[in-house]
């Protein structure tokens, strides 16, 4: 049992979501030695109580969790976390909230339901451990969790639409001067995905822009009993996916000024799983490309220091190296950039401070 996390209340997976350092991946095969999981045929919970809580019975393979994912569909019941026991309800409850920073920062578009039902069954392995308490995982509890997949984007989405619009300053007026600067602003913001640089007119700093922050601050550490430091273990180092879902959902909001009039564009697999896919390239490849100098590893780095203290969390032993604007070239001009910088340091630096230091 895992005294330093918290208990989450229930109410966290049963309210509805609006809208549709550490190895952080999904690894379900280091089973532990006191837990193990039960996926049962029976899609619903008995009212026997359960015993001797404090002991993780276990035994289900993945093999049969691919033969029951069929259970997961075809069900007419809507069921709800108030339907189940209270010892159920306080894992599920715990679960669900590991099982929505397992999706933003593992896979916040799951490519099958094997993938979704994994995600779940590392949350319930997870919840298990500290809770203390034993329960079988039914589909029905798996579904309950993976109602949560589309909904955590929504929430993030719900939450972007009003930073993204106070922050590019969308004007919402039926004026045709506001409709015209409004369709111009989304189509310049657009072009060239400029959106992602601190400076999108003149193409500098790029993935330092101050709304990516807020929306990770908003999201996931709006305070010391969110779940960025509840689980901290999902968010350092901060995710290169949690990134490229913040960018895609920024751009989705984006998109809904395109007309000069905000319109609701709902999420879908089939429009936005690409963008996702494509934000989340550009990233992989500027950390390639700017490797031997760790520029996104540093703007990971300050980002997720930065939400700790919005947080109210622990203060950061280390303090923050910040980046450089970067040219339009993002790539080899960032590089440049970084070299010109240095050397710059070590020529003007006073008699006894290091060039790391400048």
């Amino acid at each position: 049992m895992k005294d330093s996390v918290p208990v989450v209340s229930a109410d966290d997976a049963s309210s509805e979501d609006s809208g549709d350092g550490s190895d952080n991946s999904y690894d379900c095969n280091d089973e532990r030695p006191h837990s193990k999981l039960f996926l049962s045929d029976d899609d619903s919970i008995g009212d026997e109580e359960v015993e001797d809580t404090s002991q993780h019975q276990l035994e289900v393979s993945d093999e049969d969790i691919k033969l029951n994912i069929k259970a997961l569909h075809g069900r007419c019941q809507c069921l709800k976390a108030a339907d189940f026991d209270h010892i159920t309800k306080d894992v599920l409850a715990t679960a669900t909230s590991i099982y929505r920073c397992l999706v933003v920062t593992q896979a916040p578009f799951p490519e099958t339901l094997l993938v979704e039902t994994m995600l779940a069954k590392c949350a319930w392995h997870e919840a298990s451990d500290i809770t203390g308490l034993t329960v079988q995982l039914t589909p029905s509890l798996v579904k309950m969790m993976m109602r949560r997949t589309s909904h955590v984007r929504g929430e993030l989405k719900t939450k972007m639409r009003g930073l993204t619009s106070s922050f590019f300053g969308f004007w919402a007026s039926w004026s045709m001067t506001a409709i015209k600067a409004n369709r111009d602003l989304a189509e310049s913001l657009k072009e060239g995905i400029s959106f992602v640089f601190k400076d999108w007119e003149m193409k500098t700093g790029i993935y330092k822009m101050e709304l990516i922050q807020k929306a990770i601050n908003d999201m996931w550490f709006t305070n010391c009993s969110d779940k960025g430091i509840l689980y901290a273990k999902y968010f350092d180092p901060l995710p290169l996916k949690l990134m490229a879902l913040a960018l895609m959902v920024m751009e989705c909001c984006i998109n809904e000024w395109a007309t000069g009039v905000r319109e609701d564009i709902k999420f879908s697999l089939v429009s936005y799983s690409p963008v996702y896919l494509a934000h989340l390239n550009s990233l992989e490849r500027f950390e390639q490309c700017t490797a031997p100098y760790k520029l996104l590893e540093k703007i990971r780095d300050n980002l997720l220091d930065v939400a700790h203290l919005h947080a109210g969390g622990i203060d950061p032993s280390k303090t923050a190296v910040s980046v450089d604007a970067l040219t339009n070239d993002v790539f080899d001009d960032a590089i440049r950039e970084y070299e010109v910088k240095m050397q710059a340091a070590r020529n003007g630096r006073p008699q006894g401070v290091e060039a790391s230091d400048a």
